[in-house]
């Protein structure tokens, strides 16, 4: 098991309702923490990857419904 991290902006603004799917993509196998930055525009993910790559986190995390593109 090896932990990453990947930094995502958020592409609209942090609400109850986007807490709630953040919270619900925690049940991503893979997945072991997605934090909000202070500022509520971005998010950190820490995930294990030797069983996710960075293409599979950004699509969990569309599926999920969190609207965050990668930090470039």
């Amino acid at each position: 098991m090896t932990k990453v991290q990947l930094h995502y902006d958020l592409v609209s603004p942090l609400t109850d309702a986007l807490l709630t799917r953040i919270s619900d993509a925690h049940s991503i196998l893979g997945i072991f923490r997605i934090q909000p930055g202070d500022s509520g525009e971005n998010l950190t993910v820490e995930y294990d990857s030797s069983r996710l790559t960075p293409k599979e986190v950004e699509a969990a995390l569309r599926r999920a419904g969190v609207p965050a593109k990668p930090r470039r």
